[in-house]
């Protein structure tokens, strides 16, 4: 039996990634394994120019086509070298990680429902929905913590490139899930009931 692709979407900072972690934790690595879309984003120079400069909340910004072409390598049971980012440098790493195929893959990102040829190899797919303040005061925190971004730098960020684009591309895609989760909680631990999902994971 092929593995089986669930794709996890949802607004930067809306807790999808969150959602993701707690299912790996639950299934284990000897079941799933994940492939973020934020490993597949193109260098500094090659992505799409907006205001502000460089977009990376665009679609443009990522590498749809080495995505599905090693999302398709795993489903078919094969291992692929998957690429890495450095977000503080904006580029692509030297180094690739070693990914084998699992029962299950978990597919994580802001734009993979938007991506018609990508969401078309899912064969569940969720969408987190978070109301743009509570995904900004997390990204606000998240960026200044880990990624070494000024609070100012976060902030036009957010206005001029994650929020228009959000409204644009990730929003809209959201008529693609099968499920929607509706979080509403300010605390970006928090805990999901993945129960239903874990159910319909066993349906197909």
């Amino acid at each position: 039996m092929s593995p089986k692709i669930v794709g996890i979407c949802g607004g930067s900072c809306s807790g999808k990634t969150t959602l993701t972690h707690h299912i790996y934790k639950a299934l284990g690595p000897g079941i799933c394994v994940v492939l973020p879309q934020d490993d597949y984003f193109f260098g500094l120079g090659d992505a799409p120019q907006g205001k502000g400069g460089p977009n990376f909340d665009h679609p443009d910004a990522v590498d749809f086509d080495t995505m599905c072409t090693q999302l398709e390598l795993l489903k078919k049971g094969q291992s692929i070298e998957r690429p890495l980012y450095n977000f503080a440098t904006h580029m692509p790493k030297a180094e690739t990680e070693l990914t084998e195929p699992r029962p299950i893959i978990l597919v994580d990102g802001i734009l993979i429902l938007h991506h018609e040829p990508l969401r078309h190899l899912f064969d569940l797919s969720i969408f987190v929905k978070c109301e743009s303040q509570k995904r900004f005061e997390r990204r606000l925190e998240r960026d200044v913590r880990e990624r070494g971004r000024t609070a100012e730098s976060v902030r036009r960020i957010f206005a001029d490139q994650v929020n228009p684009m959000h409204n644009k591309f990730v929003e809209p895609s959201k008529i693609y899930a099968d499920i929607i989760i509706e979080n509403g909680s300010s605390d970006a631990a928090h805990l999901y009931n993945i129960e239903p999902i874990l159910a319909a994971l066993r349906e197909i």
